[in-house]
């Protein structure tokens, strides 16, 4: 999910930056009168003597800009339950860091405007463009680290929730409480429509909009409402019963191709992806290549004469919104990284060092989208609206040039985000580091012939193969022995750093191996919940001891990088690296062939 995320956001980079130049183009140019007066055209619905009605911009900010949020709001129910946000350690770093890239931002605007008139825009350079900021990286540092993306990625949507807040609680002008009631009602009508399990798309429709409309009429800002549905959107990670069933349904298709197979292969394989996941395939590329462009060209307009550039450049709002924006998120946000790092309150995904995240923290000033979205929130004077949309653009720009430097100096200094065709080719070692110890986790006879030692990562796929085939190689050859160490992908598998905590925890009880079959044995259900789950059936508490655990896993993952592992599973057999094929039979030739040798 990550990864297409990541596509699909990075690849609208362009068509949103060109919806901005076209909206900066537009307004000025010799027809830059017509601009505004487009944007403020009347469209509406009315019935006999009722009617509603906005002009095109609010239809575009407060209309379909609900349907972006909703497919945040997909986003974060997704992450908390399956995804990024499932590991509270890996949850703590970039959310202290999304806070500190919040408050550090506000604080700059607030010095330059406390007291002044702009003294309500401080919510302006508190936010990070996903989109652009992902972009960015896709053009300066393609081939930096999945976990650098995981970490932005997380961030923003952190970011995105504290953001939501704000504007719930700071710009809400006015309150309707009979408007604000009944959106409350048709929220629990939802609500309980999910908890009876009616999955009827038309009453979910037809609810959602007059939510949206009595969100409206409320006073509240409607695009709330896009959040808190996509967070009731169901998730679930694919039942073994639903696998088995569109297993089946497809495999009578294959035997009978006919029209009504085919239609119970779509239906059974569609029913086996929850309807979270299949709404966000669907809405992300219209969100990302409609909304969010439109919304740009919606708002984005702003003159540039001479006079405006002369008064931007001393003005407060804009300085306070461009320094937010460019030294208050890189600040705010190496604080906050820093600080539950220094603390022990978590981890980062991957092995990312400072030079990736200080990179990190300067795209993440690119403010755009929320930024105008707040602005629009914030400011009814068109001056001050003017000057706060130049300090936007202005800091944006800088932060990307900004993250652009940092990049660049890492790679001239030959280490930081390099691309994998400009590292010199690594001569691997084959031999075995540290040789095996009281410390490891043996299971085979200690005067084994042979010793296999195995370098894996709980949630690696291949090493839930690779599980069973030793197995069957211990059964086959009793004078052989398996020794495990930890070597978790922790970029690529979010859970694997927990079920090694997990595992450890168990062999202080002296339970490890039966913890390391049980992880493998359910190896598509390592949530926190799950893995507490199994601590408990052998009667552990998972994260006892988590710092010396953590320890432990370390040490493992040093040996093995000094051993040459770059990937899991990696073999050494009698001390040598394996390099033939992982299936059963190629191991087996192996461990007949170490027996034999000297």
């Amino acid at each position: 999910m990550l990864r297409a995320f990541f596509r699909t956001e990075a690849g609208s980079t362009v068509v949103l930056l060109a919806a901005t130049v076209l909206a900066m183009l537009w307004a000025n140019s010799p027809w830059g009168d017509t601009y505004e007066s487009f944007w403020h055209t009347s469209m509406g619905l009315s019935f006999g003597s009722a009617e509603f009605s906005l002009d095109l911009r609010h239809w575009v900010n407060d209309g379909l800009m609900t349907i972006f949020f909703f497919a945040i709001g997909l986003e974060i129910s997704y992450e908390v339950r399956q995804g990024q946000l499932r590991d509270r350690r890996l949850i703590a770093v970039p959310a202290v860091a999304a806070l500190g890239g919040m408050i550090v931002p506000a604080a700059v605007y607030l010095a330059f405007n406390a007291g002044g008139p702009g003294a309500g825009g401080w919510g302006v350079p508190i936010a990070t463009d996903t989109a652009f900021a992902l972009g960015l990286l896709a053009v300066v540092g393609a081939r930096c680290p999945d976990p650098l993306r995981a970490f932005l990625l997380t961030l923003a949507i952190v970011d995105d929730v504290l953001a939501m807040m704000i504007i719930a609680i700071f710009y809400t002008a006015h309150l309707s409480i009979p408007a604000l009631v009944t959106a409350a009602v048709l929220l629990v009508a939802i609500m309980t429509l999910r908890w009876l399990k009616i999955w009827r798309a038309p009453a979910y429709v037809i609810l959602g909009f007059a939510l949206w409309v009595a969100t409206l009429e409320s006073g509240v800002h409607p695009t709330l409402v896009g959040i808190a549905l996509g967070v009731l959107v169901i998730v679930y990670a694919p039942s073994d019963h639903k696998l088995m069933r569109a297993g089946e349904a497809v495999q009578q298709f294959t035997n009978d191709p006919s029209a009504s197979a085919a239609r119970d292969a779509a239906r059974s394989v569609k029913q086996a992806v929850s309807v979270n996941e299949r709404l966000q395939l669907l809405l992300h590329p219209w969100t990302s290549y409609v909304i969010v462009p439109i919304f740009a060209l919606a708002n984005a307009g702003v003159r540039l004469d001479s006079e405006t550039l002369r008064e931007a450049l001393t003005s407060p709002i804009a300085l306070g919104v461009a320094l937010g924006l460019l030294v208050g998120k890189f600040v705010g946000i190496s604080i906050g990284t820093w600080l539950p790092l220094r603390f022990g309150w978590g981890v980062l995904p991957g092995n990312l060092v400072w030079g990736q995240l200080f990179g990190g923290a300067a795209v993440s000033g690119i403010g755009f989208t929320v930024a105008l979205f707040i602005v629009d929130l914030a400011f009814d004077d068109p001056h001050i609206v003017a000057m706060a949309k130049i300090g936007i653009l202005a800091g944006s720009i800088l932060s990307a040039l900004a993250g652009w430097i940092i990049f660049k100096l890492a790679w001239d200094r030959g280490g930081v985000c390099a691309p994998p065709d400009a590292l010199p080719e690594e001569e691997l070692p084959t031999l075995l580091s540290e040789p095996v110890g009281p410390r490891d986790h043996v299971r085979g006879p200690a005067d084994a012939a042979v010793t296999i030692v195995e370098y894996g990562d709980f949630e690696c796929p291949y090493c839930g193969r690779m599980h069973g085939v030793l197995q069957e190689v211990l059964d086959r050859h009793p004078d052989v022995r398996l020794v495990f160490r930890h070597f978790p992908l922790r970029g690529l598998h979010p859970m694997a750093v927990p079920a090694a905590l997990t595992s450890e925890a168990a062999a202080d009880a002296g339970r490890f191996w039966e913890m390391f079959d049980l992880l493998y044995d359910n190896q598509r259900f390592l949530g926190v919940a799950d893995l507490e789950r199994y601590a408990g059936e052998l009667g552990v508490y998972a994260w006892s001891d988590p710092q010396e655990h953590s320890a432990r896993i370390a040490a493992d993952e040093a040996s093995g990088l000094a051993s040459g592992v770059r990937g899991t599973p990696t073999l050494f057999i009698n001390g040598v690296r394996h390099q033939g094929g992982l299936d059963l039979a190629s191991i087996h030739a192996a461990v007949e062939e170490a027996r034999v040798s000297p």
